[in-house]
């Protein structure tokens, strides 16, 4: 009996802190419009005390009342049809990751549902891990919604050894990111790497809001880095599948590594990360040298790589 109620405060807990990122999310959603950018009248005199558009504003561009508008800003989001959903992004210029990410808070806040519990640990499979192992020529990480590096080939890890210099396991980027001060050298558009680490932690606590690691690890960094809180109250989302990363290796110096991220079906919470050098580039000069010093050196990238025992540990500061 005792379970069963902590279960529901739970679950009572989450939904409440959902509807207050409903709130959140549509209230800065509002305030990044101007009219003119809505296409809206403004009138000389209009004096305006709010930033972007007013609740009235985006409640007509959505065809809904204001009312009702209301309504789901507090977080009553019990059958929220579709409509209204294709209306309020349109209304506020949603892309396709804020639009899925409104979604995921709508659905957890309008479930009754208890939530369902996860594995406590989580393995990469061998077949994904054989794969990693094949692409010798070509950094590729496997990592989860939480940022966690499960698993790694041996240039990938030899990419990545700076997050391996902790002891925690398994590797997080979003602590390293936040928490680990070589991250500015490491990260050359800094801004650019943490901007994105927050808007792909802010995703995924969208879809699995019931995610005890990943709640923690969001309130380690919210609690030791004001970097971190400041990006985080913007509630920026977005999706991250593919792009140019340019980083700063301590051993082979500057790297322009375009990347593919590409999500694991059978896992569904774990993406392969590969990045393909440009051919005949410095990059791939590099990696090649990367690689030989990963090969040669007592700080192989076999020691640095997950190993099957360490994958899903938790730290040794509980995170």
């Amino acid at each position: 009996m005792i379970e069963r109620d902590e279960g529901r405060a739970v679950h009572r807990d989450v939904r409440g802190d959902v509807r207050a990122q409903i709130r959140e999310f549509l209230s800065t959603r509002r305030a990044r419009i101007t009219p003119e950018q809505a296409g809206l009248p403004v009138y000389g005199g209009d004096r305006r005390r709010v930033p972007g558009l007013r609740r009235s504003e985006v409640a007509t561009l959505a065809g809904i009342s204001p009312e009702y508008l209301t309504k789901l800003e507090r977080g009553n989001a019990t059958g929220v049809s579709e409509s209204v959903i294709e209306g309020l992004a349109s209304a506020l210029q949603l892309d396709d990751a804020e639009r899925a990410h409104l979604e995921d808070l709508l659905r957890t806040a309008g479930s009754s549902r208890p939530p369902r519990r996860r594995p406590a640990r989580q393995r990469v499979r061998p077949t994904i891990q054989r794969i990693l192992d094949t692409m010798s020529g070509a950094p590729a990480l496997v990592l989860n919604g939480r940022l966690d590096i499960l698993a790694a080939n041996g240039l990938g890890a030899a990419l990545y050894a700076p997050m391996y210099t902790g002891a925690a396991r398994p590797a997080n980027t979003a602590r390293f990111v936040f928490l680990d001060p070589h991250a500015t050298e490491f990260f050359r558009d800094y801004d650019r790497a943490a901007n994105d680490t927050v808007a792909l932690l802010r995703a995924e606590a969208g879809r699995d809001p019931y995610d005890r690691d990943l709640s923690d690890l969001i309130g380690q960094l919210s609690t030791r880095s004001d970097d971190f809180r400041r990006r985080w109250a913007a509630h920026n989302v977005r999706i991250h599948t593919s792009g140019v990363k340019l980083l700063h290796h301590p051993i082979v110096g500057d790297l322009d590594l375009p990347f593919e991220s590409v999500p694991l079906p059978a896992d569904p919470t774990q993406s392969l990360l590969i990045y393909t050098p440009e051919p005949r580039s410095p990059t791939l000069d590099a990696l090649h040298l990367l690689a030989s010093w990963a090969a040669s050196s007592d700080n192989t990238a076999s020691s640095a790589s997950p190993r099957a025992s360490d994958r899903g540990m938790p730290s040794p500061d509980g995170d």
